[in-house]
């Protein structure tokens, strides 16, 4: 038996390489190479986060961002789940749709930003509308392309069975894609995060992305360090919670 194999083996190695550039951010910093507004030293970007706790603010930045960035996932996801779920079973829908569709997954996230405040304003509606974008393309992508390679004699059996059209899919063809759909899944909770800084800078006033830019303005690289390393962070919990969600739904459903 390996490390890999042992329990807790495949967490402990994979915290190798956050340790050592958590010694070499030390090092470089110690000695000097770098000054501290360029490259705070560690322990001034736990202070920083220890002096945002106290004042309270911190955690409403993590809590504001983490519900914008759920709230866009699951209706950005839902929307791709349904979307390509009619594309990928219906060749009219897949003609007159793909091109549109595929023409607006290439439109930057920023370029929808004036869009969006010109519609809805700069309310919490303009931003989790920006994270929904974000989440819908990986979703739609990856449930389109892996109904159209469903096997079809899988499906013929389904129809043998008696099962058509919602049934047949939710019975048998969207359980034959569970693996490809949660890959989509987990690459579009990844680009909800990327989507949630340019979502906060739809003149938010709380949230990671706003700690980021404001600490930008101030100089304050302490905190704008702090506010990257608990995007990674948060971003790394969520995926290894829609991963277990994701081993779960493919012992059951795959």
């Amino acid at each position: 038996m390996t490390v890999l194999d042992r329990p807790g083996g495949r967490t402990a190695v994979g915290l190798i390489v956050p340790a050592l550039l958590l010694l070499l951010w030390w090092a470089l910093t110690a000695a000097g190479m770098f000054s501290g507004v360029q490259l705070p030293p560690p322990a001034w970007v736990a202070e920083a986060a220890v002096d945002l706790a106290a004042r309270g603010t911190l955690w409403h930045h993590i809590a504001i961002s983490v519900q914008r960035v759920l709230v866009g996932f699951l209706i950005g996801g839902a929307l791709g789940l349904l979307v390509g779920s009619v594309l990928g079973l219906s060749r009219w829908a897949d003609a007159l749709l793909s091109p549109t569709i595929g023409a607006l997954r290439a439109v930057p996230s920023l370029a929808w930003v004036p869009l969006l405040i010109l519609w809805m304003q700069i309310g919490e509606e303009s931003k989790v509308t920006l994270i929904a974008i974000g989440a819908f393309f990986p979703v739609f992508t990856t449930v389109y392309a892996a109904l159209r390679h469903v096997d079809p004699h899988l499906v013929e059996a389904g129809r043998a069975y008696g099962y058509h059209g919602v049934r047949l899919l939710g019975t048998v063809q969207l359980p034959a894609v569970v693996p490809a759909m949660f890959s989509g899944l987990r690459l579009a909770l990844a680009q909800a995060w990327l989507f949630l800084v340019a979502a906060e800078l739809i003149a938010s006033s709380m949230g990671l992305g706003f700690l980021l830019t404001d600490s930008q303005n101030n100089g304050r690289t302490d905190r704008l360090i702090l506010a990257i390393i608990l995007l990674a962070v948060l971003g790394k919990i969520s995926d290894w919670l829609l991963g277990f969600v994701e081993r779960w739904a493919v012992r059951r459903w795959a």
